[in-house]
């Protein structure tokens, strides 16, 4: 698919987040600090929406069990570790540990990209 002309800059300021529907993908935007980052809207373990998530040190944790992905990659920092011992022993287990899906975005004359792949 390539790049997809996604929201205006202005629509998305530092420290907001915005989901929005491009080419059958939900991609959740998240604007902090310098970089904007776009990554799928919802968690890869049980399909919570991560625009109710925290961003802590460059990465998303999913509110509902806390499972973690790196905003850059998408790699797995942490795999529902959230409630103590049933998350760990029994809600990771429920799914096997799966990469956040991430895009590449661009600015350009004040609106921001994303590149999708060609297939949702």
């Amino acid at each position: 698919m390539g790049w997809v002309d996604a929201i205006a800059q202005s629509d998305l300021p530092d420290g907001s987040r915005e989901v929005v529907e491009l080419g059958g993908h939900s991609i959740l935007l998240i604007h902090e600090g310098d970089r904007i980052y776009a990554v799928a809207s919802a968690c890869p373990h049980m399909g919570a929406p991560l625009e109710k998530g925290t961003i802590r040190d460059g990465t998303i944790v999913c509110y509902r069990h806390h499972s973690a992905f790196d905003l850059e990659t998408g790699d797995v920092q942490e795999w529902s570790p959230w409630p103590p011992v049933v998350g760990p022993v029994v809600l990771s287990r429920m799914s096997r540990k799966k990469v956040l899906p991430v895009y590449a975005t661009k600015v350009e004359e004040g609106r921001i990209w994303v590149d999708l792949p060609d297939t949702p």
